[in-house]
């Protein structure tokens, strides 16, 4: 492993259960992968296993362990729809590593495209608008300053104020309450916090300056290492985001230390998957910055599609409720022996041995019914609220197709 040539800076990502140690390994080899000159450093949670570990040693500079904070806000997190997001608190423990004059923030499910150090030439608390609602940032890329005057300020603030949605996110957003006004300097632009909402909900803009993507966070409860992947599978049709999840588990398969355990497809096979099928959505494929060196074994390599993108058409999912969710330890790799779509199951919270509700879509588009689900009026006022606050579920209920068919119904 290089040294790294500057010292007092660093790039710092959080993990808080197994699962998400895949997605910090994948943040810290992608950082690697395009030669940034800080250091790299990986805080970790107790509950996460030895075996999960281990491989973030022959990646990052430091493995730090950490405690886990929560926020106990469940209220507000119940409104989102994701009560694990309390342990995100655990988030704030960044701001103790004294021996770094200035940090990069990056979440455990963020994917770097090219080299990135060119944001420590920012300053405390620059960071990209939240998709959502762009007077607050969002909370998965941002440069900070270690202190503990601002740490102990941050306990305080939380322990007086709470968070208006319950997550690092809310609070951040409240402390450093001037972001939107008070220098535009600290505006990040979107290309390093480009969130998956951008490909539905802005495609002209996502078409126009997606190419220049320098991070890609893969917001929502489904995450890449959920998703089987084939990497003899022709992917040139795929969506937006298949291109960019078959980006990240390049970046995983590359140079896998020894010692990782390869996971067994015969486990996988055992579990229930949400299948997420696409049909050939509008895509300028990803465009990412040339490696400092590349070195993908070529049983792993998927050339991007050179040929022109294919004409916009729907993006097609489909949810029904399985029966049991699996833990995260049981979470594997399936490199399957047909077909490019990839498959996904969720995370039960973090901290917890499951949850009570796990989604399940067919695997077929063409097996789907056109009626929907009758929601009582308590699930309709949930989603309404949620869509207010700009929590879409793009992958699911508010998925083009299921929204297509309501207009198509109300214009009959």
């Amino acid at each position: 492993m290089p040294a790294p040539h500057v010292a007092d800076q660093a790039f710092v990502t959080l993990a808080t259960t197994d699962a998400y140690c895949m997605g910090a390994l994948v943040v810290g080899k992608s950082l690697r992968h395009y030669g940034t000159s800080r250091r790299i450093v990986v805080m970790v949670s107790p509950n996460v296993s030895l075996e999960a570990r281990r491989p973030l040693e022959f990646v990052f500079d430091e493995v730090l362990q950490v405690n886990v904070l929560d926020s106990g806000d469940r209220a507000h997190l119940s409104w989102l729809g994701r009560p694990e997001l309390g342990v995100t608190f655990t988030k704030l423990h960044c701001w103790m590593l004294l021996r770094y004059h200035k940090c990069v923030f990056l979440d455990a499910d963020t994917l770097v495209l090219s080299n990135i150090d060119e944001l420590f030439e920012r300053e405390e608390l620059s960071a990209a608008p939240d998709a959502g609602w762009p007077d607050c940032f969002n909370s998965g890329v941002f440069v900070f300053r270690p202190s503990l005057h601002t740490h102990t300020r941050l306990l305080e603030h939380a322990a007086q104020h709470g968070s208006f949605d319950g997550g690092d996110q809310g609070l951040l957003n409240s402390f450093f309450s001037d972001w939107a006004v008070t220098d535009i300097n600290k505006h990040l632009p979107f290309i390093y916090n480009l969130s998956a909402s951008a490909f539905y909900t802005y495609l002209p803009a996502f078409q126009r300056y997606g190419y220049d993507a320098k991070i890609v966070h893969f917001l929502g409860g489904v995450k890449p290492w959920h998703c089987s992947f084939n990497p003899q599978a022709n992917q040139d049709s795929g969506s937006q985001l298949d291109q960019y999840v078959k980006l990240w588990w390049e970046e995983y398969l590359r140079q896998t230390p020894p010692t990782v355990a390869t996971p067994d497809p015969r486990e996988l096979s055992k579990m229930k998957h949400s299948a997420v099928t696409a049909a050939q959505t509008p895509p300028a494929p990803p465009r990412v910055q040339p490696p400092v060196s590349d070195s993908l074994p070529p049983e792993v390599h998927v050339p991007l599609p050179s040929r022109p993108p294919p004409a916009p058409t729907d993006l097609t999912i489909h949810v029904l409720p399985p029966p049991a969710p699996p833990t995260p330890q049981n979470m594997h790799t399936d490199l399957e022996e047909k077909g490019s779509d990839w498959t996904g199951h969720q995370d039960p919270p973090p901290g917890e041995g499951g949850g009570d509700s796990w989604a399940e879509a067919s695997s077929s588009a063409s097996a789907a019914s056109d009626e929907q689900p009758v929601e009582s009026e308590e699930e309709k006022q949930k989603h309404r609220r949620l869509w207010e606050e700009g929590h879409m579920d793009y992958l699911g209920k508010d998925s083009f197709q299921n929204i297509k068919k309501k207009l198509d119904r109300f214009l009959k």
